[in-house]
């Protein structure tokens, strides 16, 4: 009954759009509060610092989507940015690919009220406005705490990468947590890593600890992913620059935008583990481990382990690593988080886009489905990428 006087009360009376961050701060921080709904990938501080620093590089441009109710309170931020691809402009979720999970900052009480005719409404208006062609969004979790994402109730697909999770069950054991074989062949790998003068397991807390992490990151990173052929995405403009801003960023309880989780011993970095949290849930963004002789045993699920034994003692209610079934997640995360993508028209152009973009989608998945399609398109991304790599280079 609350919901439903809600819904009847608070109805998106006006949408406006705004194009600078600094203008938006103020009402983008306040849909921040523990009484909204929002993945900690949406935070100000996390996607301010990708916007300044991978963004602005790429020509991308603001486009906050504000949504409010006849009072001026605002009901929803959809934190976007435009791109204009073979002349539509396309307004897609701010992040990239480091965002793996994209939702809008949504009131709580408007969120579980929300109708199709609250959704529709908010897209006619916008569409009103004619800045933008087609809404792009892609990777949104159909539900965040049990609250259901209202962009569900609009025409949606499943995404191409499904997002492996594992839930916390309150009073969780470490036995219930990660299997009793498991936990027992990573305890005999870690007495070899024991014997290592200095070793331990830490979360960076000050700026210097916080840099050398990361300095030792990216240089192994780019030689493992250079051992596989594969592109180093780091390498990308602004990316860099963006991570360290945002482990670098102190939020308003006192951690980090991105928080960094790592095994080390006194004569080396053995395994790093970033990612984010809101004090319910913990999502990995990277990770990698040494290249040293200390890879034989298997620091980088030795270093899972402890993140999650820390996580679970916090109390969280959840964790991922991120998008891709990759067999290592499946050894922790036995569910897969229902993702979705939108491709919604505001447009003439936009609709025509949209259903290639539909079209292109349902190929993937496709692909996705015969593995020997799978590795054929895998190898021409490779060899298009290095390609690419080689040109830029000359």
């Amino acid at each position: 009954m609350r919901a439903i006087a809600c819904s009847r009360s608070r109805r998106i009376a006006t949408v406006d759009v705004v194009h600078d961050l600094a203008a938006a701060e103020t009402v983008w921080r306040s849909l921040e509060s523990p009484n909204h709904s929002a993945t900690p990938y949406q935070r100000f501080d996390f996607l301010a610092a990708w916007q300044r620093q991978v963004g602005e590089r790429a020509g991308l441009s603001p486009f906050l989507v504000i949504a409010s109710d006849d009072d001026g309170r605002p009901l929803v931020l959809l934190p976007l940015v435009l791109r204009t691809v073979l002349g539509i402009r396309c307004a897609c979720f701010m992040g990239g690919s480091h965002s793996t999970l994209n939702m809008g900052l949504w009131e709580r009480d408007f969120a579980a009220a929300a109708t199709e005719h609250d959704l529709y409404s908010l897209i006619a208006m916008l569409a009103a406005r004619d800045e933008a062609d087609a809404l792009v969004l892609r990777s949104q979790p159909t539900y965040w705490f049990e609250l259901q994402n209202p962009l569900k109730l609009l025409p949606h697909e499943p995404s191409t990468c499904p997002c492996p999770v594992r839930t916390i069950e309150p009073r969780a054991t470490p036995v219930s947590l990660i299997s009793e074989a498991l936990r027992r062949r990573l305890q005999r790998k870690e007495r070899k890593l024991q014997r290592l003068a200095g070793y331990r397991y830490h979360i960076a807390s000050d700026d210097a600890d916080i840099t050398r992490l990361l300095d030792w990151f990216f240089q192994v990173k780019a030689q493992r992913m250079a051992q596989r052929k594969q592109p180093f995405v780091f390498a990308e403009p602004g990316v860099q620059e963006f991570i360290r801003a945002a482990c670098i960023t102190r939020l308003a309880d006192g951690g980090r935008a991105i928080e960094i989780h790592a095994l080390e011993c006194d004569e080396e970095v053995i395994a790093v583990f970033a990612g984010v949290s809101d004090g319910h849930r913990f999502s990995m963004m990277f990770n990698t481990y040494t290249v040293s002789q200390n890879a034989r045993f298997s620091p980088g699920l030795i270093l899972m382990r402890e993140v999650i034994d820390h996580f679970a003692g916090q109390n969280y209610r959840a964790f991922d690593f991120g998008a891709g079934s990759y067999d290592y997640k499946l050894l922790f995360c036995k569910d897969e988080e229902p993702i979705f993508d939108s491709f919604i028209p505001l447009s003439v152009r936009g609709r025509f886009a949209v259903g290639a973009m539909s079209a292109v989608k349902k190929a993937k998945r496709f692909m996705r489905s015969n593995p020997a399609l799978l590795d054929v398109a895998r190898n021409l991304r490779s060899r298009f990428q290095r390609a690419r790599t080689s040109e830029q280079l000359l």
